[in-house]
């Protein structure tokens, strides 16, 4: 069972929100938002009703304790964000922390240890949540191994568009970057480079999925 304060922060990541354009779309403070979702005040039932009307959901599910499922355990992500202007700061996981990402992604003290920065770029929006990783190899050239793939949570399979490209955090392969394919209950991973084989993962031994948006690289 989820506590409110966690499912309210739940449903504000699935619409890839801030607590700023939450509050403004309930007609609150921000501090306000802040507050119900670290637990320190729960809201009245008319400020229930407006949060599931705008989640699309009703007020039983809103504070039913239990998160709809998506892929392998649900949770609540962790993000990083600036005290001063209340926007996200996006973690770089290089390739040094790959190994302590896996067991350390759903811990807050070890995103809060990886380097955060604000994005700059006016081509991707303030109101999502980004990570960066940095891959290895040459299996999705012409991106070179050691670039950093800028990429955007992905809440639930569902939402995974097939031959696109993804970050995928699995128990069996650790952090991989593929082109995806959904077939009945699992993931088809194909390289762009074609000497490499496809390779498929069941849904349930997933643990994050990223989306691709953008990369940086320095082997000019």
């Amino acid at each position: 069972m989820r506590t409110f304060a966690e499912l309210l922060r739940h449903y504000r990541k699935s619409k890839g929100i801030t607590q700023t354009v939450l509050a403004e779309a309930l007609d609150l403070n921000r501090p306000v938002i802040g507050a119900y979702e670290e637990g320190r005040a729960e809201p009245k039932l008319e400020v229930l009703r407006r949060m599931a009307e705008y989640f699309g959901i009703t007020v039983d599910e809103l504070t039913s304790g239990v998160v709809p499922s998506g892929m392998g355990e649900v949770r609540v992500l962790p993000i990083m964000v600036d005290a001063r202007s209340n926007t996200e700061r996006v973690p770089l996981v290089p390739l040094k922390a790959a190994a302590g990402y896996l067991s350390g992604f759903q811990d807050p003290e070890f995103i809060e240890q990886l380097a955060t920065f604000e994005m700059p770029f006016k081509e991707l929006s303030r109101e999502r949540t980004y990570r960066m990783f940095q891959i290895e190899g040459d299996s999705m050239n012409p991106i070179p191994s050691g670039s950093y793939i800028i990429s955007t949570y992905v809440e639930n399979v569902s939402q995974i568009k097939n031959g696109e490209s993804y970050i995928v955090i699995s128990g069996s392969e650790g952090i991989v970057f593929k082109r995806l394919f959904k077939e009945g209950t699992q993931l088809n991973l194909v390289s762009d480079n074609p000497i490499f084989e496809p390779y498929s993962i069941p849904f349930a031994d997933v643990r994050e999925v990223w989306k691709a948006s953008g990369y940086v690289c320095f082997g000019l």
